[in-house]
């Protein structure tokens, strides 16, 4: 099955958050909400350095796709 690179989610038990889950590596889940980041991956510690510059653009191209998801409801 191929998935999208993001998920837009949301949970009853969780009224005021969004969560956006992104499916490649490296693979999280963030909470719009309170900007939150779940990463659901382990890193090593080398990796951990070359993921503090990634999860910037990561992060920003998450909330992009919400903004875009958004605004085609808007449209409707």
């Amino acid at each position: 099955m191929e998935l999208p690179k993001f998920i837009l989610g949301d949970n009853t038990d969780f009224p005021n958050s969004i969560f956006i889950v992104h499916t490649e590596y490296p693979r999280f889940i963030i909470n719009l909400e309170n900007d939150e980041v779940e990463w659901l991956e382990e890193f090593s510690k080398e990796d951990e350095a070359d993921l503090t510059d990634e999860a910037e653009s990561l992060i920003e191209a998450a909330t992009a796709f919400y903004d875009r998801e958004v605004s085609r409801y808007d449209a409707d």
